[in-house]
């Protein structure tokens, strides 16, 4: 790309209103602003990737508990990317046409960022350049380092057709677990998580007391939770922990969309039982991000790992990509191409 070929302006996607129930289109507005120029020891970018999280629609809310910056209204949302430099200010060590992943710069056809946000894609790594927006650090911190899956564990691992739950259940099954159960709204994902992606059974929200479905997919108790979701499947999946078990924390989807109660546990069973409940953010443990990259991009060529994941198209699709992976609407990642 050359400074020529730049356009005078480029489009953002701007918080409109605070959520604070359903997700709608009417939350968003697209603008039309002027592309930025670059100072020295930044970078503009040209996104060419994005990826949407539920998280974001917690920070779409005038208030949250999740320790991140709130998204500001007239502004436009931020989210990570995969780009590409177009002009490299004076004093960094880019060059344009090299691809970058930068984690504020999405929601936005072009974006100015320091040099340091910029981490350079080697493209040998990865053999889909979007694979490196995967939710796959996550997933691996939470069953490797968190819940410290171990060879012939039963694993729990709830929200498993989202995008941390699709590579999570696949880490915990390489990690040796003898037995991988998942969590979903509908026996059409339920079905691919058993026939795709390596769960042996799948509990179904609405379809039954949870307890009582987890007992009978677990019949000797689980091991090792992978809890993506907080409420009602927390609480009952301690309920059928063995003695010893590691829970991890990673995730709180039915607090940050608005559904189910909190979890309430008996805590001398916990104590009695050496039950261990063990909160895991991917912002204390960035350095498993290259670990996860090498091991993603040997499973992907040898085929012990898939990434699973929808693709929308043009930057007008980023808030109906968030509104549909907040329905649920999608298995694994929700990224959007510009």
């Amino acid at each position: 790309m050359t400074t020529a070929s730049i356009p005078a302006t480029h489009r953002e996607v701007r918080l409109a209103a605070h959520v604070e129930g359903r997700l709608t289109d009417g939350h968003f507005e697209i603008a039309e602003v002027p592309v930025p120029r670059p100072g020295p020891g930044e970078l503009l970018v040209r996104n060419k990737t994005m990826a949407v999280a539920a998280v974001m629609r917690t920070l779409m809310a005038a208030e949250s508990p999740v320790p991140m910056p709130h998204f500001k209204l007239g502004e436009a949302l931020t989210g990570p990317s995969v780009a590409e430099v177009a002009v490299a200010g004076s004093g960094t060590g880019f060059a344009p046409g090299d691809l970058v992943t930068t984690q504020s710069a999405g929601w936005r056809e072009y974006a100015v960022v320091s040099e340091g946000e910029a981490q350079r894609v080697d493209p040998d790594l990865l053999p889909d350049p979007g694979a490196y927006l995967s939710q796959g650090p996550t997933a691996y911190m939470g069953i490797v380092r968190t819940a410290e899956v171990r060879s012939g564990d039963t694993v729990f691992v709830s929200g498993a057709a989202g995008g941390v739950g699709t590579l999570a259940g696949q880490i915990a099954r390489l990690r040796g677990a003898a037995r991988v159960i998942g969590s979903t709204s509908s026996q059409a994902k339920a079905d691919v998580l058993t026939k795709e992606l390596g769960y042996d059974a799948v509990v179904l929200r609405g379809a039954g007391p949870i307890e009582e479905q987890l007992r009978a997919a677990a019949p000797d108790g689980i091991d090792a939770v992978f809890d993506n979701v907080g409420g009602e499947q927390l609480q009952e999946a301690v309920k059928v922990a063995n003695r010893g078990a590691r829970i991890a924390l990673i995730g709180a989807l039915s607090g940050q969309l608005g559904e189910g109660a909190l979890a309430t546990f008996d805590t001398l069973a916990l104590v009695a039982n050496g039950i261990t409940l063990r909160g895991g953010a991917l912002y204390d443990n960035l350095d498993v991000i290259p670990e996860w990259h090498r091991a993603f991009g040997r499973g992907l060529r040898d085929g012990t790992l898939t990434f699973p994941h929808a693709r929308l198209s043009g930057i007008e699709s980023a808030p109906r990509a968030l509104r549909e992976l907040t329905e649920g609407r999608h298995i694994g990642a929700v990224l959007v191409e510009m």
